[in-house]
């Protein structure tokens, strides 16, 4: 992997996000105190003159634990030999047990931050949370909205991208 400055990446968000899927890892990985899960929505962008990634978890999932605790997580994309992997770790609780350790992924130290990434990684993203808010069914202008929730809504992470990795 090398590194590149945020303003070099080039993505294709919505694909990457509603297609191909990211996995997000929040947490401490040398305190091996992390969970992951995987992704398909959010947004990557500018916000407050700094480069920003958006993540939304809801409140029922384990990993909301790891993002209220911990400050730093990743989002992670991955080659489409990896795809059954990423379909684990969105359908399996780590309250149930490693899911990660059942994956073909191999966890790793992030290069600037304590959440993980992982070797076979084409994408890291290393994010720090600026903001947060949630989900408000009141809010929502379109009732259609709605129908995506039975009162499980999103939190919203806002996290300052502090590091982007890339394969080379």
């Amino acid at each position: 992997m090398k590194k590149i400055d945020p303003r070099e990446l080039e993505l294709r968000p919505i694909q990457q996000l509603l297609d191909d899927w990211m996995l997000l890892s929040a947490g401490d990985f040398v305190q091996e105190s992390w969970n992951a899960m995987t992704v398909a929505w959010g947004f990557i962008g500018a916000m407050w003159r700094r480069p920003v990634a958006i993540t939304p978890v809801r409140s029922t999932r384990f990993t909301k634990g790891f993002m209220e605790r911990y400050d730093t997580w990743t989002l992670t994309a991955f080659p489409e030999a990896f795809r059954e992997d990423l379909q684990l770790l969105g359908t399996r609780s780590g309250r149930d047990g490693d899911k990660v350790a059942e994956s073909a992924l191999t966890p790793t130290a992030a290069t600037q931050i304590a959440a993980p990434t992982y070797t076979q990684a084409i994408l890291s993203i290393e994010c720090r949370t600026i903001y947060w808010n949630d989900i408000s069914p009141e809010q929502m202008r379109d009732a259609a909205l709605d129908t995506f929730y039975e009162n499980d809504y999103h939190r919203m992470y806002y996290g300052e991208i502090l590091a982007v990795n890339v394969m080379d």
